[in-house]
């Protein structure tokens, strides 16, 4: 009994079993292999430049001419539709309206609450800094009026303000074009001859007005 406890302790032990050979699925999972089944990443898409473009914006009007004087400066409002012709050229069509009051020129019981309306149109030139930078100058013209009780602006010399009559305007802005390629954010500045808003007694009065703006544009 003794000799064959040491002929069992002296036997050479079992080797142990050697792995399974790797099945064809699991030889196939390579990182060369991972990486030429992963799906490519996709780029986000380009802002788009071109089609029917709404845009909506809000600040503040001001005056520059006699008509300081009256009212202080207006909350505004404007919204413009346009189509990109060109990348850089887009034709629009535009209105606002702006809400201030007489309280400059009048007392608190006197005083006069009033929208300035305004419709027009021009076009606008694009030039594009980066993919989704650009910078934009643009030309209206069109007409404006306050809109207040007859005589309200008569005695205090601003007659034709109570009637639509031509403005000239001007606008400069950056547009900053977001990942979806619908929208874009927008600030600007404009300036406009509003002939309407000049004063009667005044031969020197240059009835400008200035605005500024936050905007949002979508792209159809």
């Amino acid at each position: 009994m003794v000799s064959s406890v040491a002929l069992a302790q002296d036997a050479p032990a079992t080797p142990p079993a050697t792995d399974a050979p790797a099945t064809s699925a699991t030889a196939a999972v390579t990182p060369e292999s991972f990486l030429a089944e992963a799906p490519p990443e996709v780029p986000p898409p380009l802002p788009q430049k071109r089609g029917l473009v709404l845009e909506s914006s809000l600040g503040a009007l001001g005056f520059a001419g006699q008509f300081r004087h009256v009212a202080p400066m207006a909350f505004w409002m404007h919204m413009q539709l346009g189509y990109e012709i060109f990348k850089w050229l887009m034709p629009f069509a535009e209105g606002q309206l702006a809400y201030t009051d007489t309280s400059v020129a009048q007392d608190a019981s006197k005083a006069h609450s009033f929208p300035i309306l305004g419709f027009g149109g021009g076009a606008r030139v694009t030039v594009h800094i980066t993919e989704r930078v650009a910078l934009y100058g643009q030309g209206s013209i069109g007409a404006m009026k306050a809109d207040v009780p007859k005589q309200a602006l008569f005695i205090l010399g601003f007659r034709d303000a109570e009637a639509f009559n031509p403005y000239f305007g001007a606008r400069i802005g950056v547009e900053w074009y977001q990942i979806d390629r619908h929208l874009a954010l927008g600030f600007g500045v404009g300036f406009r001859d509003a002939q309407g808003f000049a004063r009667l007694a005044s031969t020197s009065d240059t009835p400008l007005m200035w605005d500024a703006a936050l905007s949002l544009r979508y792209t159809f």
